[in-house]
């Protein structure tokens, strides 16, 4: 069974339409249809219903889909293993981490990859702003949330929980919210998502879900300022995990709302192709997983 058509039916899975797999991947529609057909025939299985408005996935391709998975990164993770061994995990990685993960948390991760492997360097930019990968010189982004580009390839690290937190001298001075709608009345440490102000804070109970919109009189671009204001009680923050749980293992903030749930975000690694997919890429995914999974069963 060929990898290629493997990987073909992920993305046609992934976009549920063949024209567009073709286009993404650079071949003909035709093509695209001959190497499904090939799969089906070789497993005897149809893994889509097709009609002349929808491309539909069937149960049949639903299991197959889990194992087909499975086998890819089976494959990448004995790729990785064979050049470990060969010490073939060399080069320059350029690496794109937004601010917080970047200057508190990833860093000496990426010292302990460059250590596992002498001979690879590691070219890092750090800034909350999306790269370009092509402009910005860039193989591989950590960013928060999946791609929009559906031609990108990205690589789940972990759903971190978002908490609200803020420093013991500001729970002194101002008291401690019991509910969300109690930030209202505080003064809420704010950063910019894609331009605008990321001032919508989510809550979930069993008694209901609210959505609070929060103000302060502090707001940045850069996620770690908006922590460093945190922990120095300039106000409180709404953050995922990862990004204040030194703070949090120390007791600079405190976590609040407890009662409450937020909803996760997704930690991606981001490639702009499967080219760049290289094993010092699989080998920085394998160690941001571990490293996370570390946090999340703290």
């Amino acid at each position: 069974m060929n990898t290629s058509d493997l990987s073909l039916f992920i993305r046609i899975v992934e976009t549920s339409s063949i024209t567009e797999t073709a286009k993404q991947l650079g071949v003909t529609p035709p093509a695209v249809s001959a190497a499904l057909r090939r799969l089906e025939k070789q497993l005897d299985v149809p893994l889509f219903i097709r009609t002349t408005r929808q491309l539909r996935i069937t149960p049949q391709g639903e299991q197959f889909l889990f194992h087909c998975r499975q086998a890819l990164d089976s494959l990448e993770q004995g790729q990785i293993a064979a050049h470990q061994f060969e010490g073939n995990i060399r080069g320059k990685l350029r690496l794109s981490v937004s601010s917080d993960l970047g200057r508190n948390v990833v860093l000496p991760w990426i010292d302990e990859l460059v250590e596992l492997h002498p001979n690879l360097s590691i070219d890092l930019s750090i800034g909350d702003s999306l790269s370009d990968f092509y402009l910005d010189h860039v193989d591989v982004a950590l960013r928060y949330g999946q791609p929009k580009d559906s031609t990108m390839v990205s690589f789940l690290i972990a759903a971190m929980d978002r908490v609200t937190c803020v420093s013991p001298d500001y729970i002194t001075k101002y008291g401690e919210p019991v509910h969300p709608r109690d930030l209202r009345k505080h003064n809420c440490l704010l950063h910019k998502r894609d331009g605008h102000p990321f001032s919508n804070w989510e809550y979930m109970s069993k008694s209901g879900n609210c959505k609070i919109r929060v103000d302060g009189n502090k707001l940045s671009n850069d996620t770690d300022i908006v922590r460093r204001w945190a922990t120095r009680g300039k106000g409180i923050a709404y953050r995922a995990k990862i990004d204040v749980f030194a703070d949090l293992l120390s007791g600079k903030l405190l976590q609040i709302l407890s009662n409450y749930q937020s909803p996760s975000v997704e930690l991606h690694l981001v490639c702009p192709s499967r080219k760049q997919v290289s094993p010092a890429v699989i080998a920085l995914r394998e160690l941001l997983r571990y490293k996370c999974s570390q946090i999340l069963t703290t």
